[in-house]
Parts: C-alpha cells; sequence; structure tokens
C-alpha cells in the first residue's frame, strides 16, 4: 500500500497510526496538496490528504473513507466493532472529532490572512465550534476509560489526535483547565508509540 500524507495533516496522522496499530507496512509518501508540484490532485480531484493506494491500484481518499477500507483487511486489532450500530457510535465519535479538526483549521487559516482582510466574526464562529466540541466529549468520555467499548477503536485515535492538533496549532489554548476526562485521555493516548512515531515536525 501506499499513504500520500502531510506529516501536519491530522487526517493523514489518524490513518497513519491505525496503520501502525495494526502493524500493516505501507509505504509513506510525504506530499502537501499546497505544493504546486503536488501529485495528490492526480490521485484525489479534491485535491487533499490521505490519499491511500491498495495492493491492487484501487484508490481511497478522505480519512474516513481510507479508515474503513483499511477495517476490511481484517489485521488486528478491530479498531471498528462489526455489530452495525456500535460501529455507527464509534463514527460518531470519529465525526465529531474531525469535525473539531475542520473547525480548528478552518479558524487557523483565516487567522494567517492579512489583518486588514480577516474574518474575525468566522474565526470567532469556528473557535465556538471547537470549544462545544471538546465540552460534548468530556462529557461522553467522563467515568469511562475509552470513548466507545473497553478497547482502543477508531474514535479513540481521532480524538486524540485532534486533541493533539489544538496542542500544536493553538498551544496557548487552555482546553485542559476545565476537561478533566480529556485530560486524562490526552496523557495516556498521545503515550502511545504509534502517536509518539507520528508527531508532526515543528510549526
Amino acid at each position: 500500500m501506499k499513504l500520500y500524507a502531510s506529516l501536519t495533516s491530522p487526517y493523514a496522522r489518524k490513518i497513519r497510526i491505525m496503520l501502525a496499530e495494526k502493524a500493516l507496512p505501507f509505504e509513506l509518501i510525504v506530499d502537501s496538496p499546497w505544493d504546486a508540484s503536488s501529485a495528490v490532485p492526480a490521485n484525489n480531484p479534491l485535491g487533499k490528504v490521505p490519499v491511500l493506494i491498495s495492493d491492487t491500484g484501487e484508490v481511497f481518499f478522505d480519512s474516513p473513507v481510507v479508515a474503513a477500507f483499511i477495517e476490511t483487511l481484517g489485521a488486528s486489532p478491530a479498531l471498528v466493532p462489526q455489530h452495525p450500530l456500535a460501529a455507527v457510535r464509534v463514527r460518531l465519535t470519529e465525526s465529531l472529532a474531525d469535525g473539531l479538526c475542520d473547525a480548528a483549521i478552518t479558524a487557523l487559516l483565516e487567522s494567517r490572512r492579512a489583518p486588514e482582510v480577516q474574518n474575525t466574526a468566522d474565526i470567532e464562529r469556528q473557535l465556538g465550534k471547537v470549544a462545544r466540541a471538546l465540552d460534548s466529549l468530556e462529557t461522553r468520555l467522563r467515568g469511562k476509560t475509552w470513548f466507545n467499548g473497553d478497547t482502543l477503536q477508531l474514535g479513540d485515535i481521532a480524538v486524540g489526535i485532534a486533541l493533539a492538533y489544538l496542542d500544536f496549532r493553538y498551544s496557548q489554548m487552555p482546553w485542559r483547565d476545565t476537561r478533566p476526562a480529556l485530560t486524562d485521555f490526552a496523557a495516556r493516548i498521545h503515550a502511545r508509540q504509534s502517536f509518539i512515531d507520528t508527531i508532526p515536525p515543528a510549526a
């Protein structure tokens, strides 16, 4: 398998961690879609990473789709349960975490525009989404070790990456101050070797 990924993309990192947790071999091709010479648009018309090319040459893109394909390979541990409703619940956790990243990235990109053309109202709106997502995750996790079930699953990986992305791009955001369950969760999951091995380079 080949995986096109930016080292700073939280969505690509989710897939890299899934592959690491399952000990699945793959070729990592570091490629930023922002570069004019990027090969990503040739494989994904949306021009986004991650893009995974299977051993048979089939192309999969968008991280939830790539994650779903990886689960079809049957490698242990299973990160999405087989029971349909349980699987949907894991996917809901993943969606909430991915949405947190969506909002955080949108706010970051807007903040990097020239001050005279920045939409400060939109930045605040996106950061409001981040805060609500964090509060919801805190409530969902309270009293539990993992978000869904008794073992690490895809939703847990997605949340761990979202929290790491905030630490990476919003290092001054005090998200831990009022969220003890998420704080403990982040300490545990970020200590996993798969997370350590995929820490993005310094911005």
